[in-house]
Parts: structure tokens; C-alpha cells; sequence
């Protein structure tokens, strides 16, 4: 992680979290100052490592265009025995970030003025990054230069779009050609927007509360938002917004949007497979003299030995027919061809990275579930695609169909390539009995329901100025699911030794008369980007007499919620609308990380009887 203009290091992130916590666009909280992660014009792709997943680069290709060329893994530098000389060229890999918000506040004059002024310094160790920090130079209440703090208050739209805090129009009340200095004036000590004021020594303006920045008075006071994307380093040519106060460090000032494979052997030899394995390599190939070069070269190093075994005819006839396959993808529908493989329908080898066994269904729950598939070795590749504000891609829906006018880029033109990182893992696939599944769905009480949470979602999405007709309702069979999921996923956690946020969801779930339809499967899977997701805690839980226990469990503390009665009779359509019902954080909801659909349409009176609810109950006594 280097500083702008990108040779200052100034601290460290895990591969994971410049993805998927502090992605492109993202603010990361330093010691001493803010940092924006910048695009992808400024990586250093020499740095990266490809990552073969064919399906999801198509998938990528739909989403950010046919001119991207591969998958990469962000910048990271080698391992070292000893310790990084940090003036030596391996010391300054990592992905360039710029100070963001570039207004800062001086803790002994309270002074208010951006890095642009020429005020503040820049002062880094280079043995010690974390240090870097900017400090008030001539300080008049300071023998010693402080150091400065970034602003915690900036502003943001819900079409990607985030700025400063317009602290000269705001203290001014308009547009102003004063050059006078402002203060952030503090006078009680709980930092709400109440007790901060912010005023111009030069001039006679009255000093402002910054409270009248936010909620309904904000409308008002604010200008109209910029359209910049400081990331970037540009701004879109107009954006019919309006500017909202938000605080540094909010949680809904960045979400990731990022697209996940499987990665799935799809081909039933083991040549086919062997070439899929190596595709990163072999997909380049041109024509057959380029490959008989390649292997020629290649044949000493690892799994490139077992080319030997074959004629080079056969191993290009091989990349030839894949190659066709691959151009026939459905870039769209990332999930249809693992249900394939999970459910059975189609044949497949194991492999190194994707190993399947079948087992009998749980005990004890033999007429709900249809099979149980253990996954005892699976790889996830995920790319990152852009990102949103304020609005979540899970406030949308998992197809990632979020409309284009929501979504920030992540490079200022048509990248080339995609960030993406893979993870190793385990997991545990149940498939639901089809026609219990149906006859339950039939039932005149769980049709109401869903007509309910239809309504519901309608009014949701309209508080947040979406087009319900857009955004398709998932079906009561996804509630289902996805609440079974989570049950679940909480009762694992506490036997299978992996801690909560190591376990994700995936759902599986199409009526009869959708394309490719129907399907009805979970797969609850270890995502954890080191060792701990390959330890085999979760896929020995799957057997089918401590499965059955563990659902018996899982189900039995679905009953009652330690905030009941209040969580059973949860209505999403009273009061604020809300796209669950009876769900909360002491029964149902999840980590961010395991979820995805960010906690929305979970319902454990689907599973169980509640307080509130008798008769719509899934599994029944």
C-alpha cells in the first residue's frame, strides 16, 4: 500500500481486504491520516499473478466488456527470510492510495484547510509506515508542528459519487470569492453533528452548526452533487443528485461489487482436465507449433510432466474443443452449471482443486432432502467489478443486475484487466426433495406470505428510489433456503471449529418455469484466503447422522429468539419498510461476509413454528 504520488508506503493490507474491504474506491483508516485506494491505471500489473477461472472472466467480459484479457491477483511483494530493506525496489510494491478527504483540522488552532494549501507536510519513516502522518507547519499555538487529522465528514451521492465536505459554500451559505481562513470548532465532547461549528475569520459570516447539514435540512443547505470520482481523478459530466452528509468511516460509503465461480471441472477426461487446470498457459497457444513450444519448455515443472502421457495432436484437439465450449458460456448464469455438478446430472472426475462425495441424506430428514454432496476440496475465484454508495448491490439482487447510473467504475478507461482473488475451501451441498418443496410452496398460507413480502419489497425499494419493476421478488423458495442457510451456518460454526464469518452461502434457487429450472439447493462452504478453510471441520460434520443432529439443532433454536416476541411478530411492511420478517441479529442474521444478500428476505417462521406463526412452517413436528 504506497501514497500518492505512489512511493510512500504507508501501511499494509491483506491480498483479501484490497478486494473486499478496502477495494478501488475505498477509504482506508490509517493511524494518522486517510487513504483512498486508487484505480487500476496506477497498479503495477507486473506485480500480479493470473488466476485462471474461464467462467467467471466471461462473466467479467459481460459485466466490463470483451476487452478484458485475464483475471490478476492485486501487487504483493515476494516473501523474505529477513526483513524488506525499505529502500530497496520490493519495498514500494503494493497498490498506489492518495490522501482522501484532503481536508484536515489541526487539534491545537483548529484550523480547517486542504492539503492543496501548501500548510500542511508530508512526514514518512521508512522503517516505520504506519508513521506517516501530515503536520501543520508554523503552528501558532505549537512550539512543535501537530499533526493534523483528515476531516471526518465528507459527502456522497447514491450514483458512486463521493467529495469533501464543501466547507467553504457551507460556511458561507453559497458560493464566495473570501479567502479567509475557517475553524472546526468543537464545544461539547460527543462529536455529534450538534455540537461542531464551523466559521471564517475572514469575513463576517456567522458560524454554521454542522448539524444543518444532514437530514431534512441538509436538502436545503447542500449544493448538488459534483459527480467526482476522486479514485479516478475525474468527474462524470453531470449527476441530477444531491449531495448527502456522511461521516468518514461510514459503512454505507462503499460496497464492492464482485462476481464468484466456482471453480468446476467441466469436462469428464482427465486430459480435458488437465488442460483446464493449466489453462492460464495453454489458452495462449495460437496454434499447434506455439504449443509444442510451450510444453517443450514447460515439461520440467509440475503438472506439465503429465503431458508426457500424451500426443500433442490430442492436447491441441483438447484446447480446441474447450475453447469452443468456453465461447458458448452462459456469462450470465454462474450458478446453473454447478448446480449441474452438485446435483449429479452431470457426470464428473475429481480433480486437485474440486473433489465430490455423495452421501446418504441426513438422518432423520430424509423426506426434505433429496441428496447431500460432501465437498471436500473446492476453489472460489472472485472479481471485483466496481462498486457502489450508499446503496448495496444486495439491495438490488445476486444476479448483479444493478443498473448502470448506481455503479462507480474501477479504472478512468475500459480496463484490461480485472482485480481477483481465489480462495480454497470445503463445504457441504444439501439439495431440497422438489416436490415436498412445491406442495409447500402451494399452500394458500405461504402464497399470501409471498404476496406480502412482494408488497413489502415494493414499498423498500421505492424509499430508496428504485424501480420495483426492475428488480425481480426471489420466490418463497429462496426465503426458505436462504433462512435454512443461515440456521445452519450458525450451528456449524459453533461445532465445526471455523469462526462464523469463515462460512459463506450459496443458493441455488429457480422455479419450475425458469430457465434451467428447477432448483433448489444450498451449498455452505469454508471462504477463509488462508490454511484455516481446508481443515476438514466442516465436511466431517456432514455425514448423514451428525447432519441430521446438527439441523435438529439448528431448527430447535429457531423456535424462540432471546428478542421474541417482538422478533416473531416482525412485519418488513409496518413502520420503516424492511425486507424480512421474523429475523434479527440474535437468531437469523449473519456476518457481511456470509451472506449474499446482505441479510434481507430471511424469515424463520418458514422453518418453524414461532409465536406469531403456526401453519407455515417447512419442516414440521
Amino acid at each position: 500500500m504506497t501514497a500518492s504520488p505512489y512511493k510512500h508506503r504507508v501501511g499494509e493490507l491483506r491480498p483479501s481486504q484490497i478486494l473486499f474491504t478496502y477495494g478501488i474506491g475505498a477509504i482506508a483508516d490509517l493511524p494518522n491520516l486517510s487513504a483512498m485506494v486508487m484505480g487500476l491505471e496506477g497498479w503495477d500489473k507486473t506485480r500480479t499473478t493470473e488466476l485462471n477461472e474461464e467462467r467467471l472472466l466471461a462473466a467479467v467480459r459481460q459485466e466490463l466488456g470483451s476487452q478484458i484479457k485475464d483475471l490478476r491477483s492485486p501487487p504483493i511483494p515476494p516473501d523474505a527470510d529477513g526483513p524488506i530493506d525499505p529502500f530497496d525496489e520490493v519495498a514500494r510494491i503494493g497498490v498506489p492510495v492518495a490522501p482522501f478527504p484532503t481536508w484536515m483540522v489541526c487539534p491545537r488552532c483548529r484550523l480547517l484547510a486542504p492539503l492543496q494549501s501548501g500548510l500542511f507536510e508530508l512526514k514518512t519513516n521508512p522503517y516505520r509506515p504506519n508513521e506517516a502522518r501530515y503536520v501543520h507547519k508554523n503552528c501558532p499555538r505549537a512550539k512543535k508542528s501537530p499533526t493534523v487529522i483528515p476531516s471526518r465528514f465528507l459527502v456522497a451521492c447514491e450514483h458512486g459519487h463521493l467529495d469533501d465536505f464543501p466547507w467553504h459554500y457551507f460556511v458561507h451559505r453559497g458560493p464566495s470569492d473570501c479567502k479567509g481562513s475557517l475553524r472546526f470548532e468543537e464545544y461539547g465532547v460527543t462529536g455529534a453533528a450538534t455540537d461542531i461549528m464551523v466559521r471564517c475569520d475572514g469575513c463576517d459570516a456567522k458560524a454554521r452548526r454542522l448539524s444543518e447539514a444532514f437530514g431534512e435540512s441538509g436538502k436545503q443547505n447542500m449544493p448538488c452533487c459534483r459527480g467526482r470520482h476522486p479514485h479516478i481523478q475525474n468527474f462524470d459530466e453531470d449527476c441530477s443528485q444531491q449531495m448527502r452528509g456522511m461521516l468518514l468511516g461510514a459503512s454505507n460509503s462503499w460496497f464492492g461489487i464482485t462476481l464468484s465461480a466456482l471453480s468446476i471441472p467441466v469436462a469428464s477426461n482427465q486430459l480435458a482436465q488437465l488442460v483446464q487446470q493449466n489453462w492460464d498457459v495453454l489458452g495462449k497457444s495460437p496454434n499447434l507449433e506455439m504449443l509444442q513450444f510451450l510444453l517443450s519448455t514447460m515439461q520440467g515443472r509440475g503438472e506439465f510432466q503429465e503431458f508426457v502421457k500424451y500426443s500433442i495432436e490430442d492436447v491441441w484437439k483438447t484446447i480446441e474443443s474447450i475453447q469452443q465450449g468456453y465461447e458458448e458460456l452462459d456469462a450470465q448464469d454462474l450458478k446453473t452449471p454447478e448446480w449441474e455438478v452438485f446435483s449429479l446430472s452431470v457426470s464428473t472426475q475429481n480433480t486437485t482443486e474440486f473433489q465430490l462425495r455423495p452421501v446418504a441424506p441426513p438422518l432423520g430428514y430424509e423426506s426434505y432432502f433429496d441428496k447431500v454432496v460432501l465437498v471436500e476440496r473446492l476453489r472460489e475465484v472472485r472479481a471485483l467489478v466496481g462498486f457502489t454508495r450508499i446503496q448495496s448491490p444486495g439491495d438490488f439482487d445476486d444476479t448483479g443486475a444493478i443498473p448502470a447510473e448506481y455503479r462507480a467504475p474501477i479504472s478512468r478507461n475500459a480496463p484490461l484487466w480485472a482485480p481477483a482473488s481465489e480462495v480454497k475451501g470445503e463445504g457441504i451441498f444439501l439439495q431440497f426433495e422438489e416436490s415436498v418443496l412445491r406442495n409447500w410452496e402451494n399452500q394458500t398460507l405461504v402464497y399470501q406470505r409471498g404476496q406480502r413480502t412482494r408488497e413489502a419489497q415494493k414499498q423498500w425499494l421505492r424509499a430508496r428510489n428504485l424501480d420495483p419493476s426492475k428488480i425481480p421478488f426471489p420466490g418463497m423458495r429462496y426465503l426458505l433456503m436462504h433462512s435454512f442457510a443461515h440456521a445452519l451456518m450458525r450451528q456449524l460454526a459453533i461445532e465445526c471449529g471455523y469462526n462464523a464469518a469463515s462460512l459463506r452461502e450459496r443458493i441455488y434457487s429457480k422455479q419450475p418455469n425458469e430457465v434451467n429450472g428447477p432448483q433448489a439447493g444450498v451449498l455452505i462452504y469454508t471462504a477463509a484466503p488462508d490454511s484455516e478453510g481446508t481443515l476438514g471441520g466442516l465436511v466431517s460434520l456432514g455425514e448423514p447422522k451428525t447432519l441430521g443432529y446438527h439441523i435438529a439443532q439448528a431448527l430447535i433454536g429457531m423456535r424462540l429468539c432471546a428478542s421474541d416476541p417482538l422478533c416473531a411478530d416482525h412485519k418488513p411492511n409496518l413502520g420503516a419498510p424492511s425486507l424480512h420478517w421474523a429475523a434479527c441479529h440474535a437468531c437469523l442474521f449473519s456476518p457481511e461476509t456470509s451472506c449474499e444478500r446482505g441479510n434481507k428476505y430471511l424469515d424463520r417462521s418458514l422453518l418453524v413454528t414461532t409465536f406469531a406463526d403456526k401453519d407455515l412452517a417447512f419442516f414440521r413436528e
